[in-house]
């Protein structure tokens, strides 16, 4: 009999939480009409969403009419950024970021220069560390409209000096974006933003749902044509009973989270330096300590990503490689290439509340002989 399948790419998705589900069957029941309406169906779907965005808010430390909510993280991010610079075109046409940013920033910063305006990318170390020196030159420039930086990397996970990042920009009046998605409901927030976002599916809320939090005082203007709902933010009625769930399922998650990291965190070092010591030709990428508790990212030489994917999941191990989100693609991942690191074979393992010891232990005994196998399929023996 086959074991039973490890899920390890909840850095993509993590698993339906528990309360989630509860919530959303709830909300299925009275979160159906549109709360913009006046009569009794749609107020109990106003108090639905109300109750909602303030649980929301009171998990980001931010006021409730600072927070909308999006039909996707994706969504959330494309807004932050062409809203951002929609509402500084004034002072300028320049975007700041990292060379590191989740894939969806990417396409908006290439929106906008197609659109006339300029992008800068501001370089990382080896470990993905942001370049803070060359941070601090780039916000100085002359008309620089908004800066985006992600508060850890969705690939390695090194945790981003977004405080340093923020002061820099405080210094030249220059709004910063935060993407954090991986960091909601997992890790204390940084300080210093002024637009954030997030997405529901990274804490076990469900798919479809992503949280922009523009502060009160910065200027951003949505991008999209003109709509009420959101506060104007993003147009089309939200998919209340997935909201719901969704804060939800946020509330539940940052209860746990300190709880959670310091039970995930042992597992990822584990994963680190077995992997290290026991496949030969392998890189371990990303800090080794200033770094997310439950993602870990190595490459193994000699090897295709593509074909090591598809020999875990057949001994029932699913995980990423590369970029998440430019898997359909051969071109290796940005955020690799941009911290100099191997691409080959690379690996992205990342944990949940599901997960367990026995799993990573099973992970780590077959990673070997798979690795192996596959290098002998390749002809690459006796190393």
């Amino acid at each position: 009999m086959s074991a039973s399948p490890v899920y390890l790419d909840a850095a993509t998705a993590a698993p339906m939480h528990p309360v989630a589900r509860q919530a959303l069957l709830a909300a299925l029941d009275d979160g159906w009409a549109d709360p913009g309406k006046l009569y009794t169906q749609a107020r109990r779907a106003r108090q639905l969403l109300d109750a909602a965005r303030e649980a929301t808010a009171l998990t980001l430390g931010v006021r409730a009419d600072e927070v909308s909510f999006t039909p996707s993280g994706t969504t959330a991010a494309h807004g932050a950024v062409l809203g951002g610079l929609t509402g500084r075109r004034r002072v300028g046409s320049t975007l700041v970021h990292s060379a590191i940013e989740h894939s969806a920033v990417l396409h908006a910063a290439e929106r906008h220069v197609g659109a006339g305006g300029t992008a800068t990318a501001v370089p990382v170390d080896r470990l993905g560390r942001l370049d803070l020196t060359a941070w601090s030159s780039a916000v100085q420039a002359p008309g620089v409209a908004l800066a985006a930086l992600i508060t850890a990397s969705h690939e390695v996970g090194t945790v981003q000096p977004v405080a340093e990042a923020a002061a820099a920009c405080a210094d030249v009046g220059v709004p910063l974006y935060v993407d954090a998605a991986q960091s909601v409901g997992r890790v204390p927030l940084p300080a210093g933003w002024s637009v954030l976002t997030a997405s529901a599916h990274k804490w076990g809320g469900p798919p479809g749902v992503g949280v922009l939090a523009v502060r009160k005082g910065v200027r951003w203007e949505s991008p999209w044509p003109a709509d009420e709902r959101e506060s104007g933010r993003t147009p089309g009625v939200v998919n209340l009973p997935a909201v719901v769930a969704a804060a939800a399922s946020l509330r539940a998650a940052a209860a746990d989270a300190a709880a959670e990291a310091a039970r995930l965190a042992p597992l990822v070092d584990r994963v680190r330096e077995r992997v290290a010591a026991e496949v030969p030709d392998v890189e371990v990428v990303g800090d080794p300590v200033l770094r997310l508790p439950h993602l870990v990212t190595f490459s193994c030489l000699y090897v295709d990503g593509e074909a090591l994917l598809h020999a875990l999941d057949r001994r029932g191990f699913a995980v990423s490689s590369g970029s998440s989100c430019t898997s359909s693609t051969l071109r290796p991942s940005h955020v690799l290439e941009a911290m100099g690191v191997l691409s080959h074979g690379n690996v992205r393992v990342s944990l949940h509340r599901e997960t367990t010891e026995a799993d990573v232990e099973r992970f780590l005994t077959e990673l070997p002989g798979i690795v192996a196998g596959l290098r002998a399929e390749a002809g690459v023996v006796g190393l």
